[in-house]
């Protein structure tokens, strides 16, 4: 495994651990956060600005561009609606939507998940989760991405770095593009993941995470040439849910337990 990537706000950048306990829910502050506008997430679908607002958390402090807010882990329950989900969220405070609704340009709520949240998840192996799209985790491999940017290279496009995907685990080591797509079960550490689904993908890779600028159409463009998934749209990584919790560090072997049949 090469990068561990946790986005502790959903829809902005994430940055990179060495290790990371993982839980029921994915790695340890995973898309626990998120901004809503009315109650509604908000994502880069609609705001590409976020991908260049880096946030990161540590000992309960949010900290952003200077600032630093601290999290407030439990209190009055807002409702708040993450596509066909409705849930509720602890309001994060006068401060942090203040500087969020400046630096975005728009009146917006910062949000955590309650201590009590219990988000189910659908797919082939269900489980629960934070503010994420979906599942637990995106687990994407270098070879996939290699595979990709030599289709972007041969109609003449730009290669596309791996933070377009916005994955959780990144693994070396396996010389056939896509092979994350045929794991049904694999140890990491002492963690154990199963597999949920595979990845369809929005308008999102479009978006430089640098700059938060719409880039396109790579690498979606590539992708609709061999990535498209039966019921609409391309796919690209594999969701996983987790089976057993624990630790999990950079440089971990993948044994993978089961292969698709």
């Amino acid at each position: 495994m090469s990068d561990l990537v946790v986005y502790p706000i959903k829809g902005c950048a994430g940055y990179s651990r060495a290790s990371s306990a993982v839980e029921p829910t994915g790695l340890r502050d995973d898309r626990m956060m998120m901004l809503v506008d009315d109650g509604l997430f908000l994502s880069q679908r609609k705001v590409p600005e976020m991908a260049a607002l880096r946030p990161s958390l540590e000992d309960s402090t949010l900290s952003i561009g200077g600032e630093s807010f601290p999290v407030v882990a439990d209190g009055p329950r807002v409702p708040v609606v993450v596509h066909v989900w409705h849930g509720t969220g602890i309001d994060q405070g006068d401060e942090a939507a203040a500087y969020f609704s400046d630096v975005l340009g728009k009146s917006v709520r910062l949000v955590r998940t309650p201590p009590d949240l219990h988000r189910e998840t659908t797919g082939e192996t269900t489980g629960v989760v934070g503010y994420a799209d979906g599942n637990a985790l995106l687990v994407l491999s270098l070879s996939s991405l290699d595979g990709l940017n030599e289709r972007i290279l041969e109609r003449g496009g730009e290669p596309v770095p791996m933070n377009r995907f916005r994955p959780n685990v990144v693994v070396s080591g396996w010389p056939e593009p896509h092979t994350e797509d045929r794991v049904r079960r694999a140890a990491i550490g002492d963690v154990e993941l199963a597999y949920a689904k595979d990845c369809v993908r929005c308008a999102v890779p479009m978006v430089d995470q640098e700059t938060g600028l719409k880039n396109g159409p790579e690498p979606i463009r590539s992708l609709a040439t061999y990535r498209r998934d039966p019921d609409g749209g391309v796919t690209f990584g594999m969701k996983a849910q987790v089976v057993r919790t624990g630790t999990i560090s950079v440089g971990d072997k993948i044994d993978v337990l089961e292969w698709r049949a």
